[in-house]
């Protein structure tokens, strides 16, 4: 099964140009800056008066239920944000680019003999049931994102109560190695399965990983580790973004960056098509000897 490649691509700042929440502040009327500024308090605050140690990266999932319960987001469920995602802005670019990479090695008969195939991931610490509701779910292979629980409420509405599923930054590379050994797509596979490396699904070095900052450094560094490309992305005109991608680079964190703009033509489109056509011809290559091993070897004849 090592014949697939794996674009896998974090969500925030990267295919969308901000945060996937955006649409819900904006439907509720709520400043987003104050929601933020009181979830950046949260971990201090439980420290202080609770002993409590929080997660920072999913923290904001309990300040999503306690505005809910309070009334502030009247009525949001899963339904709510589902349609949520209906009203998010891609980069330029995107979901074009998911199709394009695809066909770009599946419509071609050199890459077609060996049967390799291009799929889609997306790995994000933000709510999986807005990523749904967008145009990008339908070219996607498997979602990882934080999930929510409803309950039912007096009027027989139900609103988000509890947190299901969560990943951070540092889980992002469980994600990772399901992927790798086929969670998603084989029953009965689990993370910590035993698998020898020429059984997994997608091997590392099949894998391209984008993500637009230091808060994915634990991924970047597996996939790296592992001999995958990795890519960061920076919006446009944004010179701090960019040094710290920069800096990323120079660390060796990640191999390549760009601006965010997947246009055909542009960098990020480019490297990213270069890398999959690299791929590609790794495993072309590799099926070639393989064969060759066997042509080698040559028909038994007769004993004379």
């Amino acid at each position: 099964m090592a014949n697939i490649i794996a674009v896998v691509w974090d969500f925030d700042k990267t295919l969308v140009n901000g945060y996937m929440e955006e649409p819900i502040f904006e439907h509720y009327g709520v400043d987003s800056s104050v929601f933020w500024r009181e979830v950046n308090s949260l971990p201090e605050k439980y420290r202080v008066e609770q002993g409590v140690r929080v997660n920072p990266d999913t923290i904001y999932l309990n300040h999503f239920i306690h505005y809910a319960k309070k009334g502030i987001f009247k009525g949001l469920n899963n339904a709510m944000l589902y349609d949520f995602g209906k009203n998010l802005h891609f980069y330029e670019g995107v979901p074009e680019i998911f199709e394009e990479t695809r066909k770009l090695i599946e419509e071609d008969s050199i890459y077609q003999e060996y049967d390799i195939k291009v799929e889609h991931y997306i790995v994000s610490t933000g709510l999986s049931q807005v990523i749904k509701g967008s145009v990008v779910v339908q070219y996607v292979k498997g979602i990882w994102g934080c999930e929510l629980i409803e309950e039912e409420i007096e009027n027989g509405e139900k609103i988000i109560s509890e947190i299901g599923y969560t990943i951070d930054n540092t889980s992002k590379t469980r994600a990772l190695f399901e992927i790798n050994k086929g969670v998603n797509r084989h029953e009965g596979v689990e993370v910590n399965t035993k698998m020898p490396e020429e059984l997994r699904r997608v091997p590392f070095r099949n894998m391209i990983y984008v993500a637009d900052g230091p808060s994915d450094i634990p991924a970047f560094s597996l996939v790296n580790k592992n001999q995958g490309a990795t890519f960061a992305i920076y919006p446009h005109g944004d010179m701090e973004a960019m040094r710290q991608v920069e800096q990323m680079r120079v660390d060796g964190r990640i191999n390549m960056y760009a601006e965010a703009d997947y246009r055909e033509g542009t960098t990020a489109y480019m490297w990213i098509c270069h890398k999959i056509k690299e791929c590609a011809e790794r495993i072309r290559k590799r099926e070639r000897e393989k064969i060759s091993i066997y042509a080698q070897a040559g028909t038994p004849k007769h004993l004379t």
